[in-house]
């Protein structure tokens, strides 16, 4: 089993790094590989609506949108963390996430857990968690919670090492994910597959 979790904060090496960091490493301690994702400190821009991933089944700005969808091709489970700009998540983030969900990822990983992380210097956390968490509902992916909002505080990585109930929170969010993990692989072996998803027309409202 593995986990792929993205830093989508323009640090590298900054908060989100150090809240996703001790995550991974309950995962690994649970069994479960896991892997950190940055997508880089570039602008990373929004979907154009352009369509053209439907023909070409990735994004048409060949990019580290990509690049985190071919990594994550075989990955079980997911775990999206942005910085907090303005009492929401950063753009780059959403654009990220725009792009990849618009191009396919949700379909493809539909009934994976996922969930999100976010770290601030004071408010704004739950705002993000909204942010992001609805990529996750509109696409069947289950969202993993911990025992209080997913998130960190801080200005620097030093700082969130400081925050030692948003740590445990990390900790608990990564046992937790693990063991959805396992229950779904338990599931599976018991003959018990996803559902299939009923298909049919959008509801439009002529007045």
């Amino acid at each position: 089993m593995k986990v792929m979790l993205v830093n989508g904060s323009p640090h590298k090496d900054g908060c989100v790094n150090r809240a996703l960091e001790e995550v991974a490493r309950t995962l690994e301690e649970e069994g479960v590989e896991a892997e950190i994702f940055w997508i880089g400190n570039k602008p990373v821009g929004g979907c154009v609506a352009c369509g053209g991933c439907a023909k070409l089944g990735r994004c048409v700005h060949d990019d580290t949108v990509n690049e985190f969808a071919a990594k994550a091709a075989d990955a079980d489970g997911f775990i999206f963390g942005g910085a907090v700009h303005y009492a929401h998540a950063a753009g780059s983030l959403l654009g990220f996430m725009d792009r990849l969900f618009y191009s396919g990822f949700g379909k493809k990983h539909a009934h994976q857990p996922a969930a999100a992380v976010t770290s601030a210097r004071r408010a704004g956390t739950t705002a993000a968690l909204d942010d992001i968490q609805k990529f996750f509902t509109i696409s069947q992916m289950p969202i993993v919670s911990s025992r209080y909002w997913n998130n960190v505080h801080g200005t620097s990585a030093a700082e969130v090492e400081q925050d030692v109930e948003g740590l445990l929170t990390m900790r608990i969010l990564g046992r937790n994910m693990a063991w959805m993990l396992k229950c779904i692989e338990a599931g599976r072996a018991a003959g018990i597959e996803a559902p299939v998803t009923e298909t049919g027309p959008s509801t439009n409202f002529i007045h």
